[in-house]
């Protein structure tokens, strides 16, 4: 190697060496400082994509947890309303017994009634006053409760009703109950050399919200077919639960299809040049295809007390029967609400436990290890020293050339 001053190769690797490790030693310090191991998108960008993401959706599950305890406080509000209610209609279970006993004068009567239109006047003032957040409770009105990990498919509306609350209905009475019946099923077909066989069943004509349950069996080709059909399964999941890969019907050969309110089961094309093989038909046993048609009109108004009074023994019998009625219509309205509750209850819940799960999982990709910092702040430490001696060293050694000059 020749002896030149015009370029100090040394210094400049020397140099090129200290800026890497000043810039390694200022990174280290920055993640040291922030508590941050990605503190810009050069650090680390597929980590920094993920943590953002991870970020916006604990976010979002944050303040759905804050969204349901708000909502259970709503309903929280009206059962405490209610409870209160039962009490007043408890009393006046009271004032209605003893006033419907013949040895009450005409004027205790007169009084007895008097505390009992102030209980009804209560239960209008506690319906048309219970509040949250300055909107009334008891304003038979839907109301929807948000919850979201902030993407579409994590996002959860909750839809409540609280009725309304007067002398005109207290309470809330129960819905009817839904009816449950067999499909009509019609004789079946046998496969010819040109069709196949087929056999129907007939839905009922609010198909659409209905749901189905218990085994569909048939006859076919000598032998009964069944396959069990989940309890709940609606109309647009029947299909492909009938037609289900390596269910029994599909391996038999069996498809199933449905038009308007009939469904059809179709077997085999032809009959195999066996008259009468590949007939179907409905089982004689087995079979329990069942139909659920939901109730219309769901739940209704509560009790009617706004009319009645004790002024009389049997006024006062009368309005007996309609207060138990009222109490138990209260009831029915605080399970709804209480079902209601816990149904809030879990999803804030899983909404704070998912929350806290994905801030555990952003925390493992940004948060600064500070025991590999702290070891890698030794490092560049050491090493900026040498590089700055390194660097001394490579600068003195070109004075070496002025000895030759002298």
């Amino acid at each position: 190697m020749s002896l030149g001053v015009l370029n100090n190769i040394s210094a400049i690797y020397a140099q090129n060496s200290l800026n890497n490790t000043q810039s390694s030693l200022s990174k280290t310090l920055q993640q040291l400082s922030s508590g941050s191991r990605i503190n810009s998108g050069a650090d680390d960008a597929a980590g920094l994509a993920v943590a953002d993401g991870l970020r916006a959706n604990s976010t979002a599950l944050a303040q759905s947890a804050k969204n349901a305890s708000d909502a259970i406080g709503l309903l929280q509000t009206a059962d405490g309303a209610l409870s209160q209610v039962t009490t007043l209609l408890n009393r006046a279970v009271t004032l209605a017994t003893q006033a419907g006993n013949g040895t009450l004068s005409g004027s205790q009567i007169s009084s007895a009634n008097q505390e009992y239109q102030k209980i009804l006047s209560q239960v209008n003032t506690i319906g048309s006053t219970t509040n949250f957040n300055g909107t009334a409770v008891f304003s038979n009105t839907s109301r929807s409760f948000f919850t979201s990990d902030g993407t579409s498919a994590g996002s959860t509306i909750y839809s409540d009703t609280v009725g309304a609350l007067t002398t005109a209905s207290v309470g809330t009475s129960a819905p009817p109950a839904p009816t449950t019946a067999a499909p009509a099923a019609a004789n079946g077909t046998a496969a010819t050399s040109s069709s196949a066989g087929t056999v129907t069943f007939t839905l009922g004509s609010g198909h659409a919200t209905d749901t189905y349950s218990g085994n569909l069996t048939v006859s076919y080709g000598g032998s009964n077919v069944s396959l069990s059909i989940p309890a709940g399964t609606t109309s647009a999941n029947l299909l492909s639960t009938l037609n289900a890969s390596g269910g029994a019907l599909q391996t038999a050969g069996i498809t199933a299809s449905l038009s308007g309110t009939t469904l059809t089961l179709t077997g085999a094309a032809t009959d195999g040049g066996t008259t009468g093989a590949n007939a179907i038909t409905t089982a004689s046993s087995g079979n329990t295809f069942t139909e659920t048609t939901p109730a219309s009109g769901g739940s209704s108004a509560g009790t009617d007390l706004s009319q009645l009074a004790i002024d009389s023994s049997t006024n006062a019998q009368t309005v007996l029967t309609n207060l138990t009625s009222a109490i138990a219509d209260v009831a029915y309205q605080r399970g709804s609400i209480g079902a209601n509750i816990n149904q809030l209850s879990s999803a804030q819940s899983v909404a704070s436990n998912e929350q806290t799960n994905l801030t555990s999982a952003e925390n493992n990709i940004t948060a600064t290890d500070y025991g590999q910092a702290a070891s890698d702040l030794s490092k560049y430490q050491v090493l900026s020293q040498t590089g700055i001696s390194a660097l001394a060293q490579a600068n003195s050694v070109q004075q070496e050339v002025l000895k030759l000059l002298q």
